[in-house]
């Protein structure tokens, strides 16, 4: 990491910024995709996104996933197909979901994955979760208990809201799954492979499922949208996280990210006019607590034990958080090796 910085000389603030970029720019995109499932279609929508992500980053990186696809065709082809088929479950959901519940919940309910994630992995590998892991899930069962609550003692989670949490769930696989196979593989051949597998099965099942979108007669709002999901919060902000989190303290980093939820808020109630009523503020809060203490804690309390001389290795329950960081370095340093190759 430090020759990383020292290769580019670029300050540290400058990765820290465009992390809370990428962030804000998730965080937009929920609310783009709110204000567009009613003219485009959920499949449709998560096809047309993630056939033209992949088809855009493989164009820009066509020569390092060329060299990439040669050395290992098979094992690309199988990983991203898998990784995309979760992405696509995932986004599918989330896109659904926001056809009946508001951009704040979708936002909150989508981040709860970071919280999903150890303690599947301790079904899939029988890792036990710490008790960061343990409180930050309890916070986050009262936030969506503070979301759901309607007055008067009543409690009920909508269709949008339920379906929202299915998306986190598919999240929370996608990204166990990529720690699992990004050892030995190229990111960002994996990266354009899945975009293109989630695209192919969103055209798929919205051409079995939902009325063709009339692409002449789009507005020009409905385009700007289906560009901006497509070029910035798949493709730019993409970028942005790979290039920042390789060279970002891993705690910091995550800290920064969670913020997609608050940004996703903050432009709902901006931009769309939604108001939040005093329940819903208080499970964000919780959840977004939640989301803290399960990311950020963890990695803290490692690092001040490495500062102690304790030779204490990272908890379990955040061994997926650091292989996420070497695959994301992995990109990180493609990139720097296919931008030294164009110079």
């Amino acid at each position: 990491m430090v020759s990383l910085m020292r290769h580019t000389n670029v300050p540290p603030w400058v990765y820290k910024a465009a992390l809370l970029l990428s962030a804000a720019i998730w965080g937009m995109g929920t609310v783009v995709i709110k204000s567009t499932v009613d003219a485009f279609p959920p499949s449709w929508l998560v096809g047309v996104r993630f056939l033209g992500a992949g088809l855009i980053l493989g164009a820009v990186t066509l020569p390092r996933i060329r060299q990439a696809y040669a050395r290992n065709k098979r094992g690309h082809l199988r990983d991203g197909a898998v990784l995309g088929a979760l992405l696509f479950a995932s986004y599918w959901c989330n896109s659904t979901g926001l056809t009946d519940t508001t951009a704040s919940n979708s936002s909150f309910l989508t981040t709860l994955y970071v919280v999903i994630i150890p303690f599947l992995g301790w079904i899939i590998i029988a890792k036990r979760p710490t008790r960061f892991n343990i409180a930050a899930a309890l916070l986050c069962v009262a936030g969506v208990a503070c979301v759901a609550y309607g007055g008067a003692g009543a409690f009920s989670l909508r269709f949008g809201d339920l379906i929202t949490l299915a998306s986190a769930f598919f999240l929370s696989l996608h990204v166990l799954y990529t720690a699992k196979y990004a050892p030995g593989r190229s990111m960002t051949l994996l990266t354009v492979i899945q975009f293109v597998t989630a695209g192919i099965l969103g055209l798929i099942v919205g051409a079995a499922t939902e009325p063709t979108p009339h692409f002449a007669a789009l507005g020009a709002d409905t385009w700007i949208s289906l560009v901006y999901i497509t070029v910035f919060a798949s493709c730019v902000a993409l970028g942005l996280q790979n290039m920042a989190v390789a060279r970002v303290d891993p705690a910091q980093a995550s800290l920064f990210l969670a913020t997609e939820s608050v940004f996703g808020v903050t432009f709902s109630i901006l931009l769309l006019g939604e108001v939040l009523t005093l329940s819903s503020f208080a499970g964000f809060a919780l959840i977004f607590a939640g989301i803290v203490i399960s990311e950020y804690l963890p990695l803290r309390a490692e690092k001040k034990a490495v500062e102690r001389g304790e030779g204490l290795t990272a908890p379990a329950s955040q061994d997926y958080t650091l292989q996420a960081k070497a695959a994301a370095e992995a990109a990180a340093l493609e990139l720097d090796e296919a931008d030294a190759a164009l110079r």
